[in-house]
């Protein structure tokens, strides 16, 4: 029986687990229906098994757990109560105790010399006599001046301080009060807000599987649907001595195969080349290894008949883009 390439597809998808759940009932409904599409689906499962070999548990080194607690940094200490200490009340300053003024006695002044002697009157109960001390006009008029003088500069910057302090609140809460040339400049002040940037959506990916004649995979070509990057993976492929792997693309919208390297020695190749292609070019191509001598075709052009060749086949479809929100579907 014939099966197109949506079910050589599926039964290739079915073997490498890429399926959800109803597309693999739908797969285990025809393999039981059907024992050609069973067979089918086994020898998928045959060729695909070797990626099996590709994968592999990993254990981190002990030195990624070192160098996470470094990037963190030690734990703070905890801090311990500081005792303050108990604020003394404030001790009494002794009381000054001023000495009562002394009763001025009359003296006694003799009748033979009144005009010598100021005359004291005797205190009343209730008032006290003190003993002022004659100083004469000039002083007095020199003090009055200068007293003037001090109390018509307090006033004055006092005045001026009243001032100032009028105008400072009128710039904080009422500015639009004051003339234009007092009003204090507008402040702009600039806020820089960071976007997170969304995170990176998984591109398609593509697999190829290049066989023989005896039906063994020789190599495995892995290509990013995004970059358009290939890797090649080395399977059971031997090279001969002074020969050469070399990969083509091969399609009928080109004139002639074009060459994609030299697969190196080792058992994965990277190469970006397949950049300068379009993607119906990429996925529908053909890809073939050829034997060419060491170093890989002089001519630019395949020297022998392929010797492996397979398609690509897509492993992991492109995400779709997220619904905006509040759209209904």
């Amino acid at each position: 029986m014939e099966y197109s390439e949506d079910h050589i597809a599926i039964a290739a998808e079915y073997a490498l687990g890429t399926l959800d759940a109803d597309e693999r009932a739908q797969v285990e409904t025809m393999m039981a229906v059907d024992e050609q599409f069973t067979a089918l689906v086994q020898a998928w499962e045959f060729r695909l098994g070797v990626l099996n070999q590709m994968v592999g548990s990993v254990e981190p080194r002990p030195i990624v757990w070192e160098n996470i607690k470094s990037a963190i940094g030690p734990a703070p200490a905890p801090q311990e109560p500081v005792a303050l200490p108990e604020a003394q009340p404030p001790e009494p300053e002794p009381q000054q105790v001023e000495p009562e003024s002394q009763q001025v006695e009359p003296e006694a002044v003799p009748d033979i010399a009144p005009q010598l002697a100021p005359q004291v009157h005797a205190p009343t109960p209730d008032r006290h006599v003190l003993q002022v001390p004659i100083v004469d006009d000039i002083n007095v008029v020199y003090l009055e001046s200068r007293v003037k003088r001090w109390r018509t500069i307090a006033s004055a910057v006092g005045a001026l301080a009243a001032a100032l302090l009028a105008m400072l609140s009128l710039q904080v809460f009422r500015p639009d009060a004051l003339p234009a040339a007092l009003r204090p400049a507008p402040r702009i002040q600039t806020v820089e807000v960071k976007t997170p940037a969304p995170p990176l959506a998984p591109s398609s990916q593509y697999v190829a599987l290049l066989q023989g004649q005896s039906g063994g995979p020789a190599f495995i070509l892995t290509i990013d649907g995004a970059t358009k990057n290939f890797t090649v993976r080395k399977v059971g492929a031997t090279p001969e001595p002074g020969k050469s792997f070399e990969l083509w693309l091969i399609s009928d919208k080109l004139p002639r195969p074009r060459s994609l390297g030299v697969i190196g020695a080792n058992d994965f190749t990277a190469n970006p080349v397949l950049a300068g292609y379009d993607a119906d070019v990429v996925n529908g191509a053909t890809y073939a290894v050829t034997v060419e001598p060491a170093g890989g075709s002089p001519s630019g052009q395949p020297t022998s008949a392929p010797v492996f060749s397979g398609k690509l086949i897509e492993t992991v479809p492109p995400s779709q883009p997220p619904a905006p929100a509040g759209t209904k579907k």
